[in-house]
């Protein structure tokens, strides 16, 4: 346990060393929201991809290659048309729009590029943004008190709370070229994370092979369609599926990314990088459902009941299995990755939309950088804390629930 404290406490220190970092590169408006535009590829695609993906890929999808075996590769495509969509079609006329309205928020290219000569479309789109954007955040948090209770069998309340404090000290100091920095060190470790599990799991199975011993398991399992082939059912299942690429086409933190990187030409570059991350970690983690699966389910048996609901425990419960103790520390730090990466980028939207398009561009057009940049920072802490109190509510209802009823 001393060991997988440590493996934490160095990855929290590099977050943090990142945001003291980058704080000495925020001078203006734009530094602190866009990163002055001046990101080059490597980093504005791993963080694009870091902070797209969230809790989701480490805890759902590799509950559903435990549940739907191979026919969970559907997502997989999904998300590689999605993200390749966004990169390939929307990037680039992006980023020139962005540049030549001399955009830093979703809001601004909005009111540009519409030409709207009041301030009713801002509102509106900063008002809907900061809105959805905090509930969002208060997710993600509640999914870190969740990992710290898997992992390490913290309090609930503990472990949202400290992945909560060191997220919002590197994003305080650092802003986007923190978030930025640190979802490029994040994505390294998700990678990473994502790719040796699968290998080292798949090269301790003896006998009987992954495949033989999922088939004997359920055969369905092996079906690319889904239980019961190609049916019509089964048909408009993978259109689901594969329906998750569009979220990547419209998420502002993600399209945030383009108006940072440093020109077009950048953007050339940054699409394999995004591109090729998602194959491997999304393929890696509906391997580690399916490798999951044989290690831990029997013919006739709930999965639910073994792994949890949605099988969503099984990430935890194979690296208990094949890694050494050294590396859950490891594995924790990968799970708080995916989720911190979200947060971070969620929260520095989220405050844009407060202070530059209501507080600069509506109520004071002739407020300096410094008095912005400072603003920026109590507004990031202010929305956090909103975000933090809606993630512990709903935990302390039915945890009052439960115990009122016995459960």
């Amino acid at each position: 346990m001393i060991t997988q404290y440590i493996i934490l406490i160095l990855y929290f220190f590099v977050l943090l060393a990142i945001g003291y970092y980058a704080s000495k590169k925020i001078h203006s408006i734009d530094d602190y929201y866009v990163g002055g535009k001046k990101l080059g590829f490597w980093v504005v695609a791993f963080s694009s991809r870091a902070t797209g993906e969230s809790a989701w890929l480490l805890l759902g999808l590799t509950g559903m290659g435990a549940m739907a075996g191979v026919s969970a590769f559907w997502v997989v495509v999904g998300e590689v048309i999605g993200v390749s969509a966004a990169w390939f079609l929307m990037a680039k006329p992006f980023k020139k729009l962005t540049d030549d309205y001399k955009s830093i928020t979703i809001p601004d290219y909005l009111v540009s590029r519409f030409k709207s000569k009041t301030h009713t479309l801002r509102k509106i789109a900063a008002a809907l943004l900061s809105f959805f954007v905090v509930i969002y955040v208060s997710a993600q948090i509640d999914a870190t008190g969740s990992a710290f209770e898997a992992f390490l069998g913290w309090d609930y309340y503990t472990g949202a709370i400290v992945g909560f404090l060191i997220v919002l000290t590197y994003i305080f100091s650092g802003g986007f070229v923190a978030v930025a920095w640190s979802d490029l060190f994040q994505g390294l470790l998700m990678l990473f994370g994502l790719l040796l599990l699968p290998t080292v799991a798949w090269y301790l199975i003896s006998e009987p092979s992954l495949f033989e011993g999922i088939r004997a398991i359920d055969p369905e399992l092996m079906n690319i369609w889904g239980a019961g082939g190609l049916t019509t059912v089964n048909i408009f299942a993978i259109l689901g599926f594969m329906m998750i690429g569009l979220g990547f086409m419209g998420s502002p933190q993600l399209f945030v990314r383009f108006m940072s990187i440093k020109d077009e030409s950048e953007i050339n570059k940054g699409r394999w990088v995004a591109i090729g991350f998602t194959i491997l970690t999304d393929s890696a983690a509906v391997m580690v459902g399916i490798i999951g699966r044989y290690y831990f389910s029997e013919t006739g048996v709930d999965i639910e009941s073994t792994l949890g609901n949605g099988a969503q425990n099984v990430l935890s419960m194979l690296v208990s299995e094949v890694m050494p103790t050294i590396l859950v520390g490891l594995y924790v730090a990968v799970v708080l990755s995916a989720i911190m990466s979200t947060i971070d980028s969620l929260l520095v939207v989220a405050s844009s939309a407060i202070t530059r398009d209501y507080y600069q561009q509506i109520m004071h057009p002739d407020a300096d950088d410094k008095t912005l940049t400072s603003l920026s920072r109590k507004i990031t802490i202010i929305m956090a804390l909103i975000a933090l109190t809606l993630s512990l509510l709903p935990f302390q209802y039915s945890h009052q629930i439960e115990l009122y009823f016995g459960l």
